[in-house]
């Protein structure tokens, strides 16, 4: 695990490129982050062979960076587990990263996060969680499934416990741990947006972790820049005057996104999956 993470372009086993973007276009955000340098990831979900190459490139974009600044945020917005194969390892990495990067670090919870948790505390709630990806988490840990969801309903509680057998402590308290929201400067950073109209003082949790529509549909400056995951429609990640999203769904699109702020233009840098040529 230590080798992979820091030498992580050695360790995919498929072949993937890095690619990167400058945005200066007019839909660009002006926004200040404090003069600090952030690098914002989007959703994991389980692919972890994407992450480990985003963090070497991302390694290598901050060892280039300007001596003498604040040390650089790593933020990751949410939803690192279900959907695709190595929840485990994608949690194992965050850990690591927890202990020995050199860069400040921030792993925002998603609506993920919050259905395995609540899997954890109510296992009868298993049902929803599992049709949204989280048996691949169970997978990933090792925990078989029984055929039909009546079989899953009346072993729920036993599937809860050998998950709880498998799961490391550590992966459980990282869990526990994640923040909602983070600020820096104008932006503010949350896992799937914010409720339109409502000032940032009086807003509900459960948007900072589910809302869709009404937040993406909304096209009018707020009081911040809002950086978000949660929501895909492509590979491309979305720059507008009052939101990034940078969700390019990974475990679908095989393309993992982060952006890059506090530097003169807004730097997206993708990972993804070279496809085979036919």
């Amino acid at each position: 695990m230590h080798q992979a993470v820091l030498d992580p372009l050695t360790v995919a086993a498929t072949p993937i490129e890095v690619v990167r973007r400058a945005d200066v276009s007019r839909d660009t955000p002006s926004g200040a982050t404090d003069g600090q340098v952030v690098y914002a990831i989007g959703d994991v979900h389980g692919c972890y062979d994407l992450l480990i190459a985003l963090l070497g490139a991302i390694r290598e974009d901050a060892a280039a960076l300007p001596a003498g600044g604040p040390r650089p945020l790593l933020l990751f917005a949410g939803d690192y587990v279900d959907r695709g194969p190595h929840s485990d390892k994608v949690l194992s990495t965050l850990v690591w990263l927890s202990r020995r990067s050199p860069l400040e670090l921030v792993f925002l919870k998603g609506n993920h996060e919050a259905m395995l948790l609540d899997f954890i505390e109510r296992p009868f709630h298993a049902r929803g969680w599992l049709r949204v990806g989280g048996a691949a988490t169970l997978a990933a840990y090792g925990v078989a499934l029984p055929e039909g969801e009546q079989a899953v309903a009346d072993r729920c509680e036993a599937i809860r416990d050998e998950l709880m057998d498998r799961l490391p402590a550590s992966h459980l308290d990282l869990l526990r741990a994640m923040p909602t929201k983070v600020m820096r400067g104008d932006y503010l950073f949350v896992h799937a947006g914010v409720r339109p109209g409502l000032p940032l003082s009086r807003q509900d949790e459960r948007d900072y972790l589910w809302i869709r529509d009404d937040f993406l549909e909304n096209g009018q400056l707020l009081e911040k820049v809002v950086v978000h995951g949660h929501s895909w429609t492509s590979a491309s990640p979305v720059l507008t005057p009052w939101r990034i999203g940078i969700d390019t769904g990974a475990y679908r699109t095989g393309a993992l996104t982060a952006v890059r702020l506090g530097t003169p233009s807004i730097e997206f840098i993708q990972v993804r999956q070279v496809q085979p040529q036919a």
